[in-house]
């Protein structure tokens, strides 16, 4: 069953990625490649038999550029983040390697996201003003703030690329906290297993709070994340109000 899954899956994505790519020849943002990358991870997570449970603590204007900050456990973190976040666009830095990837790499390069040549100052500075620029045109950058995947879905210690970024483009972060992917797809795994997902979307950080600069800001979107991370072998999120979610849950509040 595994195996069929994952074939379907490549099948899938193989086929779906030669219209994106085709299409990203003429879309210099990657504004109408997008919606085809947010079809494909319906696709996946469909195949996969996974659902999704999204509970949104804040309110969000869709027409925003944030930085949205989420813990990290499993290879299926981005299709959930792209169903759970539907109108926004979103684009995440991704490592130059990863383009060579037939088919999957071609349409990384066609969906335009932020592309990290190698980890010196000068390529991150550059990727740095890549995401500037995409946060200006409205399009907002996903952050993994740990920089790889938790193995018991505890968060790790935090790095302060994201918060840089945050500083420097003037947006807010929205804290996001990923509940039940890594036991579905564990790190160094390939078989996806059914089950659901949980998200909780936590309330927008100003950056231009004097008090959540640096190390203060990366607290608060710490806490933030953690107070909602399920406890090992415990349920998470029983007693708050939530909703079967294929996009963006609507806005609330006064």
């Amino acid at each position: 069953m595994y195996t069929l899954k994952l074939a379907l899956i490549v099948l899938g994505s193989i086929l779906q990625s030669i219209p994106i790519i085709a299409l990203g020849l003429v879309d210099p943002n990657g504004r109408r490649v997008y919606p085809m990358f947010r079809f494909w991870s319906w696709c996946v997570l469909k195949t996969g038999g996974v659902g999704l449970t999204v509970r949104q603590v804040g309110r969000l204007d869709p027409e925003q550029a944030y930085i949205f900050m989420a813990n990290h456990q499993s290879n299926i973190d981005i299709p959930v983040l792209v169903r759970a976040l539907g109108p926004f666009q979103l684009r995440w830095m991704a490592k130059r390697e990863l383009l060579r990837i037939p088919f999957f790499g071609w349409a990384l390069w066609a969906s335009k996201h932020i592309v990290v040549k190698r980890a010196r100052s000068k390529d991150v500075a550059v990727a740095m003003a890549t995401a500037c620029e995409k946060l200006g045109q409205g399009i907002s950058v996903v952050v993994f703030p740990e920089g790889t995947r938790s193995l018991d879905g505890q968060l790790l210690p935090f790095k302060r690329g994201g918060f840089r970024l945050a500083e420097k483009a003037g947006v807010a972060i929205v804290p996001v906290t990923i509940n039940g992917s890594g036991l579905l797809m564990k790190r160094g795994d390939w078989r996806l297993k059914p089950g659901t997902v949980e998200i909780v979307i936590g309330e927008a950080i100003p950056s231009d709070d004097a008090d959540d600069r640096s190390r203060r800001q990366m607290q608060r979107v710490r806490e933030a994340i953690g107070s909602n991370l399920a406890r090992p072998g415990a349920g998470s999120g029983e007693s708050a109000p939530t909703w079967r979610a294929e996009g963006f849950p609507p806005a609330t509040g006064h």
